[in-house]
């Protein structure tokens, strides 16, 4: 009998998904706020629902007869959409609302480590009220950085001493109308993420991936939800010594235990720094982008993961291309701050792989078979009669797959210009030699002093 399963969420990361399972014995179904056209094309059928209305889901769920649903986005897992299809006989591979805490409340997270003595956790202080919080700002030795304890889509930390003054930071605490402030100590390194598979006490990590946040080039401007990604052939980064992916490894690994019952993605985005890694947060689901840099290297069937999680056993080894990704975002003008919709999208799958044909044959000779390609991941977009527009959120990805992450970056660079820039910003630095060899001089200063 063939699973049916259910695809919760319509961004870049659902698109990983669902074309993660498009080769598989299996029957995928999808429903999003938007109607992503790329998952539209691989999926039976495709729903549109506010996917944070659990009652909405689980009728869905229950309509197509579904086996196993995937949730993509942290919205419904703080909603209990988990806990809501498992009492309807649904399995979901993600978290319960009690354990997705671990991402949708900050406080709660940092709570959780020191109790259990989980490694890599900054000193930090929680507050409920905004003067408190301002006063201890003015008290602390060194910078800190502001975190809202609540889901902020990525975008509302503030790190005092980077991206604003002391004083600046005391106005935005005033000024917001967040319940609770997280305060803790400045991280000083290069961050990194990784993401591991859990089901029934096993734990399986995945590459190392770096994202960038900013919404510049050279990491300038304001966060946004994830310009951009790379990952590198094997599970380390470059700028990463020996020992540094294993140490991030075991503090994952301390979390799910402490944790206890925990299934779905854990997200560990870590800093690492001049005395290792340290704990950033934990998310309770895939990455966007890092999501689109980990399944196209996933050699493992990812349905054959999904069913092992369902049927209470061992999840299986996992394997992976060693392939370097790079993965670049398209965004409408003005994004994160003020963003313009309405950019016709010039770019489908056919256009990419010419791109990719066309860069692989530059050199005049015959294209190996592992040389390299490229692939587009829909994110937020408007599908018309005439032709797909940008909303104004993430519009869509495309990841470069190759032997090195300088190759990775033309790939998807090439294949971007298709695109062209009408009505679109692209960070075009990320991948480049140039900025990964700042990682590697910052980490190397760092660790030196």
């Amino acid at each position: 009998m063939r699973d049916i399963v259910l695809l919760i969420g319509g961004g870049g990361r659902e698109h990983a998904i669902a074309r993660s399972l498009a080769d598989s014995e299996v029957d995928l179904y999808a429903c999003a706020g938007n109607r992503n056209p790329g998952i539209a094309a691989l999926a039976t059928d495709f729903v549109t629902l506010d996917t944070s209305d659990t009652d909405a889901v689980v009728a869905y769920a229950e309509e197509i007869e579904a086996t196993i649903a995937v949730v993509g986005p942290e919205g419904p897992l703080a909603e209990g959409i988990v806990d809501e299809l498992e009492a309807a006989g649904v399995y979901a591979f993600g978290p319960r609302e009690a354990d997705a805490r671990i991402e949708t409340d900050k406080a709660f997270q940092r709570r959780f480590m020191a109790e259990h003595d989980i490694p890599g956790c900054p000193d930090f202080e929680t507050f409920d009220d905004s003067e408190a919080a301002c006063e201890y700002i003015d008290e602390y030795d060194g910078d800190l950085a502001i975190k809202p304890a609540g889901l902020t889509g990525g975008k509302g930390v503030k790190v005092i001493g980077d991206q604003v003054t002391a004083e600046e930071g005391k106005d935005y605490i005033r000024e917001s109308d967040y319940d609770r402030i997280v305060l803790e100590e400045r991280l000083v390194g290069e961050e990194f993420t990784v993401q591991a598979f859990v089901a029934n006490g096993s734990v399986r990590t995945a590459p190392a991936v770096q994202d960038h946040k900013r919404a510049y080039e050279g990491d300038e401007g304001p966060n946004t939800g994830g310009m951009g990604s790379y990952s590198a052939p094997g599970v380390a980064l470059p700028f990463m010594r020996e020992g540094d992916y294993d140490r991030a490894v075991e503090i994952v690994e301390a979390t799910v235990e402490a944790l206890d019952d925990y299934k779905g993605i854990l997200y560990g985005q870590f800093m690492l720094t001049a005395d290792g890694p340290k704990v950033v947060e934990f998310n309770a689901r895939f990455g966007d982008p890092e999501a689109m840099n980990t399944l196209p290297v996933l050699e493992t069937d990812f349905l054959d993961v999904l069913t092992a999680a369902r049927n209470g056993d061992s999840l299986p080894e996992l394997t992976f291309d060693e392939r370097a990704t790079v993965c670049k975002y398209a965004v409408p003008e003005g994004y994160p701050t003020d963003p313009e919709a309405g950019a016709r999208v010039k770019l489908d799958e056919e256009s990419v792989a010419r791109a990719t044909r066309a860069t692989e044959n530059s050199s005049g000779e015959q294209p190996r078979e592992s040389a390299g390609d490229a692939l587009l991941y829909y994110a937020s977009v408007d599908e018309r009669d005439d032709g797909i527009y940008t909303t104004t959120s993430r519009s869509f990805a495309v990841v470069g797959r190759a032997d090195s992450i300088a190759h990775a970056e033309t790939i998807a660079e090439d294949a971007l210009t298709v695109a062209g820039e009408d009505g679109l910003h692209i960070r075009h630095d990320i991948g480049t030699e140039e900025l990964v060899q700042r990682r590697i001089d910052h980490m190397t200063e760092l660790r030196d002093e």
